[in-house]
């Protein structure tokens, strides 16, 4: 018994150190951007690559993960993408040149799209009240551990060096490899799945483009020949690629992701409020760091360091672990279906608190924990929600959806933000915009999610 115990605990601790750890190193990246643009002399726009690749990665290897890590292969396909994201640590933290620094960032995309296997794997061991506790852990995990990233980043690079930051960030991955093929289960039941190879190229491909227009669009101008041919190329092959899932679904052949699974009743909702809440999240990072940074020159900012811009985002990662665990209670009492439009109304409340008050570090603080605890209550729930209403061999796919759809979010949102500061003018009539706008989108999500249960 005592053995068993033991076991299930070391799972649970690797499943969660998997998670965590992958999302601290896939986010070690924003606060470096300077320090790398300074390094390697490159301008902080080359720089960014560094986040952007890593984004792009994600999206494309998501879903192809969730396919070939369903069934027997779950254990080996986790284990080589450990593997993966440790070459690309261990090749970022070699001074080689910003072209291998940004082939090692896009190395570690490919650890964010192991969390839905880590929820597939719990899905396999664990049932009831354990199971949904253990998944909403893991869902926040990704949250927590890239909150956790920032001020890790900030403090290694500020005392170790750029390389010092990716080279613990190699030693935490090899630590979680160690204990993934130690505690990892060795059998797992289903059939390993086919994966549609073109559609990972067209999901891969239209990413690149869309990322691109919409990370470049403020400096080439968003109605510049580039933007519009990359905005337009990036919407035609995805197009491309939907067309392409209706056809193989039609004709009987198995798709990189079931659109008709990830639209149905019961998580459509969840999908949607996924990719809103991931806008509004990195949105509300980005503007947080903004102001802690700025000089305050155009009449808002803190004029602090980035060790200081990295800590705002602590009581964020805190609060998004303690709302988890607080949404379960509420889930258990009241049904998981309140906690969706609960989290993004507190989420926008964060939001609102920053349009109304931004003149002190001690209120960035406030707003941060405010957003962590809609966010853990929105992020922690979506598995709760969407693994009822899916087969059990389908829950990697869906949840591997769910995840590429928060990825686009969190892309959209880190240059929407700034994108919006510069529409609005830029001075803190512009802060205060921005921000407003988001929490009005949060809202929208919140109002429409009970609309479409009720017509259900």
């Amino acid at each position: 018994m005592t053995t068993a115990r033991s076991q299930d605990r070391w799972l649970f601790a690797t499943l969660a150190a998997v998670t965590t750890v992958t999302a601290i190193v896939s986010s070690l990246g924003a606060p470096l951007v300077p320090s790398i643009a300074g390094r390697y002399d490159v301008p902080i726009s080359t720089a960014q690559w560094i986040l952007t690749a890593t984004l792009i990665t994600a999206a494309a290897a998501t879903p192809a993960l969730g396919r070939w890590g369903s069934g027997r292969l779950r254990r080996p396909v986790i284990l080589g993408a450990l593997g993966v994201v440790l070459v690309g640590t261990i090749l970022s933290a070699v001074p080689l040149g910003i072209g291998p620094l940004i082939a090692g960032r896009a190395l570690q995309g490919v650890g964010l799209a192991l969390s839905p296997l880590t929820m597939a794997v719990a899905r396999d061991v664990w049932s009831g009240d354990r199971l949904a506790s253990r998944l909403s852990l893991l869902s926040i995990a990704t949250v927590a551990g890239a909150g956790l990233g920032y001020p890790l980043t900030g403090f290694l690079a500020e005392y170790a060096g750029i390389s010092g930051a990716y080279g613990f960030g190699a030693v935490l991955v090899a630590i979680s490899l160690g204990l993934a093929l130690k505690y990892l289960p060795k059998h797992a039941e289903g059939v390993p799945q086919a994966v549609d190879l073109p559609s990972v190229a067209l999901i891969g491909v239209g990413m690149v483009c869309t990322l691109l227009a919409v990370s470049e669009g403020e400096r080439w101008g968003w109605l510049s020949a580039p933007v519009l041919l990359l905005a337009a190329a990036g919407v035609l092959l995805l197009s491309g690629w939907i067309a392409r899932t209706v056809r193989v679904t039609r004709c009987g052949g198995q798709p990189l992701v079931d659109l008709r699974l990830a639209a149905r009743p019961g998580v459509l909702g969840p999908n949607l409020v996924g990719f809103v809440l991931a806008f509004a999240m990195y949105g509300l990072l980005t503007v947080v760091v903004l102001l802690v940074r700025n000089d305050g020159s155009d009449g808002w900012g803190l004029d602090r360091g980035p060790l200081s811009a990295g800590l705002v985002l602590v009581p964020y990662a805190l609060m998004s672990v303690g709302g988890s665990r607080v949404a379960l209670r509420i889930a258990r009492r009241y049904g998981a279906h309140v906690l969706l439009p609960l989290g993004s109304t507190i989420f926008a409340s964060s939001l609102v608190l920053l349009t109304l008050e931004h003149d002190t570090f001690a209120l960035a603080l406030v707003a941060m924990a405010i957003g962590g605890l809609g966010s853990g209550f929105t992020f922690s729930t979506l598995p709760m929600l969407i693994v009822p209403h899916v087969p059990p061999s389908e829950t990697g796919s869906a949840m591997a959806f769910n995840q590429l759809l928060r990825y686009l979010g969190f892309a959209v949102g880190s240059a929407a933000s700034v994108a919006l500061l510069a529409v609005y003018g830029g001075h803190e009539t512009a802060f205060r915009a921005t921000t407003l706008t988001m929490a009005g989108v949060c809202l929208i999500a919140a109002a429409v999610v009970p609309l479409g249960r009720r017509r259900r």
